[in-house]
């Protein structure tokens, strides 16, 4: 996924619409179709004899093995991404509540850092998923605001000066987790980057044009078979949507949840 920012530091995403992808999709499926069922009327006979039917179809039959098995390996990859980064949401904000708790364990002194560890959640909170909003104001921590905020939280613990040797303890169980917290934006931000590049969705259209270009070459010229056309077209189209979708983890119809990061916010320096 290619992340940028305009001119005034909003995020900005040139990644490919899978809405209009899906719908590029559809179109070619069945607009192949269509142009197969023209093709039938204007070829000679002797083109569609029963020969020559059935070396088009072993060879449509092999495009079309081909497609179904790309798409599934491309759909397993999507899925198996959106499932890393929510795991890694979920375990971010576990974290985040052990972090608390630690803070809380130590002393009065961490009331400050507390606060400011629920300031830097809730404004990661409404930076990734904004109210009133499909698409995430911005994922990079060197511009967000988060990096300044997450390292200024790791030297005020650094600056603590623990009494005793629980607090000593403490103290590096918090930098640990601090630490943990850190590493675990980049590893949100790396998953976000797509697993469909261009090329592969060009040749994938390429593909399911051919293939039902020669459905509509063998099929008769009537509603019921063009309403099957369309339906099969659409399901193909609303396929590459889906994956398109999970390829995009923090916009769109298909996201990762908040609710764990929200519900750690709200039991935060409690």
């Amino acid at each position: 996924m290619l992340i940028k920012l305009d001119s005034e530091g909003e995020f900005r995403d040139d990644t490919m619409n899978p809405t209009i992808i899906g719908i590029i999709v559809f179109t070619c499926s069945l607009g192949g179709a269509l142009f197969g069922m023209w093709l039938r009327t204007t070829v000679s006979e002797h083109h569609l004899d029963a020969d020559s039917k059935e070396t088009i179809k072993l060879g449509i039959g092999l495009i079309a093995t081909i497609t179904a098995l790309v798409l599934g390996l491309v759909t397993a990859s999507a899925k198996s991404s959106f499932d890393a980064v929510d795991t890694a949401v979920k375990q971010t904000a576990i974290e985040i509540l052990v972090l608390d708790r630690v803070f809380a364990r130590y002393g009065s002194e961490t009331a400050e850092i507390r606060k400011g560890l629920q300031h830097m959640v809730g404004a990661r909170i409404d930076m990734i998923w904004p109210q009133g909003s499909s698409k995430p104001t911005n994922l990079d921590p060197l511009r967000s605001g988060a990096k300044l905020g997450a390292e200024g939280l790791t030297d005020s613990i650094r600056s603590l000066k623990p009494r005793d040797d629980s607090q000593r303890a403490l103290q590096s169980r918090a930098l640990d987790l601090t630490e943990t917290l850190l590493q675990a934006r980049w590893l949100v931000l790396a998953g976000t980057e797509t697993s469909v590049p261009l090329p592969f969705l060009v040749i994938l259209m390429f593909w399911l044009t051919i293939t039902f270009a020669c459905f509509g070459l063998f099929a008769p010229k009537n509603a019921t078979v063009v309403m099957v056309l369309f339906v099969c077209a659409l399901s193909v189209g609303s396929a590459v949507f889906l994956v398109l979708e999970m390829d995009m983890p923090f916009d769109g119809l298909i996201r990762v949840s908040a609710d764990p990061l929200r519900y750690a916010y709200a039991h935060l320096n409690q």
